[in-house]
């Protein structure tokens, strides 16, 4: 029996630095999911949009983030014939899609208006208000099942990437009820070609419009308010219609999908909800040295060498410090959200001061939402430390994929820190454990399935026990990290070399089972089937 051909909607897409229709994690791991769906010869067919400027450009200005934003390069895209269009707000929107080129092997499709006046919808990834957002969200879901029938292209399971594809399914009921069917006939028709990822437990990740702006901006697709309302609430949830409109859902990490058990248990219809967990692609990630050292503890020390006196190297010529490469590297990189807690190893400068004797250098990464101000507030925070020490302490501005790769291969340590359990994945980290790149990291996201302490890498755990507070809970977590990194992680690097090595082999081999290859097969059999 052949796999079933299957359609993948989301947002945003992460394939190279080049092409900046990306903003963060989501997009980086849809990215992956596309090239290995490449490489495996897998029939999936990407739905996306193109931004016209895609994602921020953010750097520091007096000492604080600041956003600008360029034209997205269109080099890796080539027009495509078909004649498709939306309705937005009573007006016909004609659409022209493009397929990418170059980044991977699978059918790739981005989407845009074709008329000037309708321009602003597609301008910026995560910009405007609310209508700005279902706007987008109608090109995405409804103009990619219309894209689909335009290009012939015949489909077996719709798999929307999060939430805002979730207006494909009106757009697939729509077609059922215009050729008859019942809305309950329709909705149980639909089911069984939908499935769902849920990526986030962060409330600004699970959003929500009120039925009266779907209805004026033309999101219902002939759907009344009560259906709405069953499908998914009042005020409509885009995850809670999700659940509803799929058969099967898939949470992105074991500990995730108990999350998202635990989470949504109150949604009546929802479908099952799975986990699988992500993987990121070798080919992007993994450094061709690390790869070809096997498991040579000579030649995988000399590439890790390698690769770290490049991101030195990489380093002071953005004109950062001048890092020493034989003193250790700790790499903290993602997104700037709250609960990520980025300058939690800061706030014990006392503490922090001795491991900086000690030789310990911290490189920090990562952008803010444009309207993120407490995010904001963070990056403003760890750039005051640059200052503060200056031969300890880097901050890389405008965080993109270039830079990840930088630093998941050339840090000695990974940190990640999040609030438990807000981390739904991680991916940075499965990253830089391809690299043999040791993770330091609390039990959330993708670390409980392949932490082994003081082997692949190393845990946080601090006894919340009597904690009331989240304050209480960042001073205890704090504290245990900064314990590891003294009691844990520095021993083991200032050790025999033949130790860390080790580590180093077992963290990569480690990281085989977190590849988007696995992902892929993984969708195929549990998700897909």
């Amino acid at each position: 029996m052949s796999d079933p051909r299957v359609a993948y909607f989301c947002m945003e897409y992460g394939l190279s630095h080049e092409l900046t229709i990306y903003s963060g994690g989501l997009g980086v791991l849809a990215g992956d999911f596309m090239k290995s769906c490449g490489d495996l010869g897998a029939p999936v067919t990407g739905i996306g949009i193109l931004w016209d400027e895609g994602y921020t450009n953010q750097t520091i200005e007096n000492g604080a983030p600041a956003d600008s934003y360029a034209p997205t390069r269109r080099d890796a895209l080539v027009p495509v014939a078909a004649e498709l269009s939306v309705t937005l707000s009573g007006e016909e929107v004609p659409l022209r899609a493009h397929r990418v080129t170059r980044y991977t092997e699978a059918s790739l499709f981005l989407l845009e208006p074709k008329l000037d006046r309708h321009r602003w919808i597609t301008r910026r990834l995560y910009s405007g208000g609310p209508e700005h957002r279902v706007a987008q969200e109608i090109v995405l879901g409804v103009g990619g099942v219309r894209l689909l029938r335009a290009l012939g292209i015949e489909t077996d399971v719709y798999h929307f990437n999060e939430g805002h594809a979730v207006f494909a399914g009106h757009e697939l009921l729509r077609e059922e009820r215009a050729a008859g069917a019942s809305f309950e006939q329709a909705w149980e028709s639909v089911r069984k070609r939908i499935v769902f990822t849920t990526h986030t437990p962060v409330a600004a990740g699970n959003e929500s419009h009120k039925l009266p702006l779907l209805t004026r901006c033309g999101a219902t697709l002939g759907l009344s308010s009560r259906e709405l309302e069953r499908l998914g609430g009042r005020p409509y949830g885009m995850t809670v219609a999700g659940l509803r409109l799929s058969r099967k859902t898939n949470a992105v990490a074991q500990l995730h999908g108990e999350t998202s058990r635990a989470m949504w248990r109150d949604v009546d219809g929802a479908a099952p909800i799975i986990a699988i967990t992500n993987g990121v692609h070798p080919g992007t990630w993994q450094d061709e040295r690390i790869r070809s050292a096997g498991t040579d503890a000579d030649a995988l020390w000399a590439a890790h060498r390698a690769a770290k006196q490049e991101l030195v190297a990489d380093i002071a010529e953005r004109g950062g410090a001048r890092l020493d490469a034989d003193g250790l590297i700790v790499g903290f990189a993602r997104r700037a959200a709250t609960y990520k807690r980025s300058d939690l190893i800061l706030r014990d400068p006392a503490r922090l001061q001795k491991l900086f004797g000690a030789g310990v250098q911290l490189v920090f990464s990562g952008k803010a939402h444009p309207r993120d101000t407490e995010g904001k507030r963070i990056i403003a925070k760890i750039y005051a430390a640059t200052k503060r020490w200056p031969r300890n302490v880097v901050f890389l501005e405008n965080y993109d994929m270039e830079i990840g790769a930088a630093l998941t291969r050339g840090c000695d340590v990974w940190l990640n820190n999040p609030l438990r359990p807000m981390e739904a994945s991680g991916t940075s980290g499965m990253k830089a454990a391809m690299n043999g790149v040791l993770n330091c990291s609390i039990l959330d996201g993708w670390w409980p399935e392949g932490c082994r302490h003081g082997v692949t890498g190393w845990r946080i755990e601090a006894d919340h026990s009597g904690a009331s507070t989240e304050a209480e809970i960042d001073r205890r977590d704090r504290d245990a990290l900064l314990d590891v990194l003294e009691n844990d992680v520095l021993p083991v690097f200032r050790g025999p070399k033949p130790r860390w090595a080790a580590m180093m082999r077992a963290s990569i081999a480690m990281s085989a089972q977190f590849s988007t290859e696995r992902m892929v097969r993984e969708y195929f059999e549990k998700l897909y089937a």
